[in-house]
Formats: C-alpha cells, structure tokens, sequence
C-alpha cells in the first residue's frame, strides 16, 4: 500500500482539521508523514492545533479509515489528488480554505485553459434551461478550450450538465458526499455518462452520510475550480448566491443573467446585479468582453519573447506561462518563492514591453 497517500488521506480525515489547519501542520512540520510521529507536545505549540486537535491526529484509528478509503479508490478507478500534487488543480490550490485532498472519477482536465461555473435554482424554468443551453452551444460553436462545473442537482445544474454532454464539452458535477452513491438518484444515469468526458470531483470519502451542510461545502469547490461563476437563475435565497459570494472571496468573477421584474426565480441574480455582487450578461459576448476571451488565441503558439529584451527572472516567469497558459498572482509567488509585492513589479514591467495581459481576478496570460 502507498504509504505516503495513506498518510495524506489520514490528514484529511481527522476530525477538527480541516483544510487550513492540515496545510499549516505541513508547513510547520515539513512532511504530511513528519505529522503523525511529531510529539505531542510539539503539536500542541502549532498555531490553531491545541490539546483536543493535537490527541485527534495522534489518534491512530483514522488510518483504518484511510486504508479502507485506498481500497475503494483502487477497485471503482478513483484517483485521490493532494494540494501537493502537481496535478492538484491550480485554481483550486490558490484558494485559502481548499480542501487538501480531493477525489476524482472521469477524463478531466482540471486545469483547463478555461473553466466556467454555471449555478442556479433546482426550479430552473424554460427561460432558464434555455439561457444554459443557447450559452453552452456558443462555447461550442466558438471553439473554446473550456470545462463546465456545476453540481449535479436538480435545475440549472443538471441542465448545465446536460447541455454540455450535447455539445461535446467536458463537464464536472462536484457532489456533496462520496463516490459511493450518487444524489439524487435520477441524475446517476447523467453521472455515468459525464465521466466519459469529465466526471466527479469530491472531498468526502465513501461512507459519508448525506446531508444538506455538506452541499454548502462543496460549493466552495463549484467556485474555486472555475475562473468565474455564471448564476443563471436564482430566488432570494438558495446555494447559488451562496457559490457567488464564495466566488467573490476568491476573487473570482461573477455573472449572472437578468430576469423580469417579479418572476421568483430572476430575483436573486436581478438582486446581485443591483448589489453590484455580479456583472450582468445577456450571452456569450458579455462574457468574452469582461473575460478579455479571444475566440481561438488560445491554439495560438507564439514565441512572445523572442525579440524582446527580458531579464533572466522575466525569461523564467514566461516560461511558467508558456506551460501553464494562465496563472494566479500569489501561484506565480509561489513557484518563485518570492513574495507577491516583487511578482507583481515583474508583471508590471512585462505588460508593458507587451508581453502579458492581465485578465480579471489577478489572473495573467501571455499575449
């Protein structure tokens, strides 16, 4: 058995330790192993640890847990990513209280050049699938390099799903509980299908009871896997605001469409827009503008900086574009080990020999 995923599997099932406890327990132990030998003692003195935390990680019976968890993974197909990996998504990584570790089922690529978030009502009306469907079908039509994320439930999402799976464009339903059952039921036989092109993403393990707080958990993944959340419809109330609120702490940008004044399921995205908590759209257009999207650049493969004059920590950084496309500030921080006030001069002075764009939510690309 693989020790070391045995290990980052334990860390994410210890009871008090989520995702922000268990990165500064690496950080100041040094190894996710190191974790669970360091004395307790020395665990205590860790920042935001304690007593209670500290007796929980040295607590041995979660790694039955994690072993039974290895099992299920190797026998439906399941890969388990840690924050740590280097195919971890990086959208999802830049995010302060992402998970550690997630579990995926599918063909995906989670680092797809563009990744939108389409979110709204269980009680989508025909306006509603019709907007999901007609925006889709432009992404497809365009030739977008993009990955649709939603949430498998009733509504907007399994509409956004399924226009997805017509257009041939790769989507995945991020569940709120394990990979060992599927809620609702009526949506498993759409499940099976997406993993052909796409699939599932969770942070539960198998076993994981159903239950309503766990779907508000996972919205912060709807969010953070994606460049920017699209509310299609939505009430006063209801998880959709909620995914654009956390949306919004992520620096991610938000859209929502409009309805008419009075109708019960435009009045949440009619309520973001006029709280300024979304830009308004009405299609495609919309969001390519505010996007800065060129239709097809993203096949372009230009050697931006062969003629131009670039320092040797400049060549490096757009090398790091070049492989990855895009990349968050504070990721570009972090592969330099530098801190984001320097990153952010060196950006600076490459959009001005014109050699990057800065595009919304401190992401960048080279031109």
């Amino acid at each position: 058995m693989d020790e070391k995923l045995l290990h980052k599997i334990a860390l994410s099932m210890i009871p008090g330790v989520g995702g922000i406890l268990a990165r500064n327990l690496v950080a100041y132990v040094g190894s996710v192993e190191g974790i669970f030998s360091e004395p307790l003692k020395s665990l205590m003195k860790i920042p935001g640890i304690g007593e209670i935390n500290a007796r929980r990680i040295k607590n041995k019976s979660v790694f039955q847990k994690a072993e039974q968890e290895i099992k299920f993974a190797e026998k439906y197909g399941i890969k388990v990513l840690f924050y740590t990996d280097k195919e971890f998504p990086r959208r999802l990584k830049s995010c302060i209280d992402a998970p550690v570790l997630i579990y995926t089922k599918g063909k995906m690529d989670l680092d797809e050049q563009h990744v939108i978030s389409i979110v709204g009502t269980r009680n989508a009306t025909g306006y509603g699938k019709k907007v999901c469907d007609r925006l889709i079908q432009n992404f497809s039509e365009k030739g977008y390099k993009i990955m649709v994320v939603s949430g498998l439930a009733y509504g907007i999402d399994i509409q956004a799903h399924k226009s997805a799976m017509n257009f041939n464009i790769p989507t995945v339903a991020v569940i709120g509980h394990g990979l060992d059952k599927m809620y609702p039921p009526l949506h498993s036989d759409t499940a099976r299908k997406m993993v052909k092109n796409g699939g599932l993403v969770s942070d539960f393990p198998s076993g994981t009871k159903i239950d309503p707080s766990n779907f508000i958990r996972r919205n912060r993944i709807i969010a953070g896997l994606a460049d920017a959340v699209i509310v299609v419809e939505s009430a006063k109330k209801g998880g959709a605001l909620i995914t654009a609120d956390i949306a919004s702490s992520y620096n991610r940008d938000v859209f929502a469409f409009p309805g008419r004044a009075g109708d019960n399921y435009s009045k949440g995205c009619n309520q973001l827009i006029r709280n300024s908590g979304a830009n308004l759209i009405e299609g495609i257009d919309d969001l390519e503008y505010f996007m800065g999207w060129e239709p097809g650049s993203e096949n372009k493969n230009e050697q931006t900086s062969l003629f131009v004059d670039l320092t040797a920590e400049e060549e490096k950084l757009v090398g790091l574009l070049q492989k990855h496309d895009e990349l968050f500030i504070d990721q570009i921080s972090t592969e330099f080990d530098f801190p984001v006030s320097r990153v952010s001069a060196m950006l600076m002075n490459l959009e001005f020999k014109n050699v990057l764009v800065a595009l919304p939510g401190k992401i960048y690309k080279l031109k």
